[in-house]
């Protein structure tokens, strides 16, 4: 393995993510990245061949890859699927300051910014959405399983507003510029989890 080539690419995917989080998209500068990391016009041609993929690879690497930590593989492995959802909304509430909603979920500004003009965008950004949404109908569905939750609630419709509901909270968050509000709105979100048993 050239452990060259993989530093060169996660350090231009990083630099490229910390752009796009604090820019968007479409202001995000190549120059500015290439500055962020020492590297040449060269080194990141060679990883990537534009702009455009570089956004792509940053949506399916670094930003699925993120909430595949912190969201993904703990409700996928959780023993108790219901609890574990419950406490990453807790540990959400608890870790967020103003300066994390400054700049707002990368996920839900790329949604914003890019699904109404680049369709390869929304293609992409949907895939993560819909991971997102059925990793909670999973866990959900095994909560039910468990009886955790209601025998009777619909999973797929459960999933899918809240997953719509945390990234409003973010949304909303933003705007306010507020990590009070962004609590204030998951704990909203906690309480009709907790509605479901």
């Amino acid at each position: 393995m050239d452990t060259t080539h993989d530093s060169t690419r996660t350090q231009l995917l990083q630099a490229a993510f910390a752009e796009i989080h604090r820019h968007g998209f479409q202001a995000a500068g190549l120059s500015e990245i290439l500055r962020d990391t020492g590297l040449t016009k060269g080194a990141l041609y060679h990883h990537f061949p534009s702009k455009h993929a570089l956004g792509l690879v940053v949506i399916d690497e670094v930003i699925q890859g993120r909430l595949a930590d912190a969201i993904f593989r703990p409700l996928e492995e959780a023993e108790d699927p219901y609890q574990t959802l419950l406490a990453l909304l807790d540990q959400r509430i608890h870790g967020v300051d103003d300066e994390v909603v400054k700049w707002g979920c990368p996920l839900n500004n790329l949604i914003q910014e890019m699904s109404a003009v680049d369709a390869d965008f929304r293609e992409h950004l949907s895939a993560i959405l819909a991971r997102w949404q059925g990793v909670v109908q999973a866990a959900l569905a095994r909560a039910q399983a468990q009886g955790r939750v209601r025998a009777d609630l619909d999973c797929e419709a459960a999933s899918l507003f809240l997953v719509a509901a945390w990234e409003g909270c973010w949304g909303i968050a933003k705007n306010h510029q507020s990590a009070a509000v962004f609590r204030h709105c998951l704990r909203e979100l906690r309480d009709y989890v907790r509605g479901l048993a």
